[in-house]
């Protein structure tokens, strides 16, 4: 389907998570490439896109800010380009957390409970008591996310939070396993146990090598019994339908000490190097990582010729 077809990798972009979208883009560009396919990288530095003449297919992966939240579904469907993954619609629904917890909430996916609040007079308090989670609407990658254990310290999380916009999501903090669920033509994967070095999953911990610091463990499958695993994966599923992603994603769950999940988010445009949890996830269903970038790409292009 895709032999004779010109791709465009588009990586990088404007946001705060440029270093890790590269990093997907050249792997991405590096399987299509040795799997024979014509493709071409494409460096996005701002939010307009020159694609190489005679783009088949534009392979989206760029994280975050303009790439993961419909801006550039908007315009490639403007320019009559077929692109893989999630599309306006659905793309804009997962990328603003308040948008996807009332989309969660909507379809009974369990998730922590949460409050939006306005920051724009000044910070403020959930109406449950600490601890809990101080999220941006918009940012992925844990980019300004506080975890509040002691109230005296919700003012500062709130004004970091702010520096990405008023409407803050605050959820309860939920103990538990960080698990994550790749989603791939609407089939759970094995889940991936995420085990962070200071048991906080955040930005350092996701992409060592950007800081110097310390890396997260991963475990897939995850050691979880027959039964608690089908909780994980259906409660992923059903954030992922929730939304409306096409393709693929990746559900990030926390697991509860009474085997009880909890959604935190869906990722449309997640980690694509041959390290990253999503690839980790498909290989232990079998799939290599070129051959993951060949089923996003061909069931891309399937859903969105024209």
């Amino acid at each position: 389907m895709l032999s004779n077809k010109h791709i465009a990798v588009l990586m990088g972009g404007p946001g705060s998570e440029r270093e890790v979208s590269l990093a997907s883009g050249k792997a991405v560009l590096k399987a299509l490439q040795g799997l024979g396919l014509n493709a071409t990288g494409v460096d996005v530095t701002g939010t307009s896109v020159n694609l190489p003449a005679g783009t088949d297919l534009a392979f989206n992966v760029i994280h975050g800010t303009f790439g993961e939240d419909g801006q550039l579904q908007r315009v490639l469907e403007d320019m009559g380009v077929p692109y893989t993954g999630a599309g306006v619609r659905s793309s804009r629904t997962a990328f603003d957390k308040n948008l996807a917890k009332a989309a969660f909430i909507a379809a009974g996916v369990p998730t922590p409970r949460a409050e939006i609040i306005d920051v724009s007079t000044g910070p403020a308090l959930p109406s449950f008591a600490a601890p809990f989670v101080v999220k941006p609407p918009r940012e992925g990658s844990s980019v300004g996310v506080n975890i509040v254990r002691d109230p005296s310290k919700a003012e500062a999380a709130m004004t970091d939070a702010a520096k990405y916009g008023n409407d803050i999501l605050v959820e309860e903090f939920i103990e538990g396993m960080e698990l994550t669920v790749g989603i791939l033509n609407d089939q759970a994967l094995p889940i991936v146990h995420i085990i962070p070095p200071e048991g906080v999953y955040d930005m350092a911990s996701k992409y060592p090598w950007l800081s110097g610091s310390q890396g997260s463990q991963y475990i897939c499958p995850a050691d979880l019994d027959e039964a608690t695993t089908g909780i994980v994966q259906q409660a992923a599923l059903a954030a992922h339908r929730a939304l409306g992603i096409e393709i693929y994603s990746r559900v990030d769950v926390l697991l509860d000490a009474q085997n009880r999940p909890y959604v935190l988010e869906a990722n449309t445009i997640p980690g694509m190097t041959e390290t990253s949890l999503l690839p980790k996830a498909a290989a232990a269903a079998g799939i290599g990582f070129p051959a993951l970038c060949l089923a996003i790409a061909g069931q891309s292009y399937q859903l969105r010729r024209a």
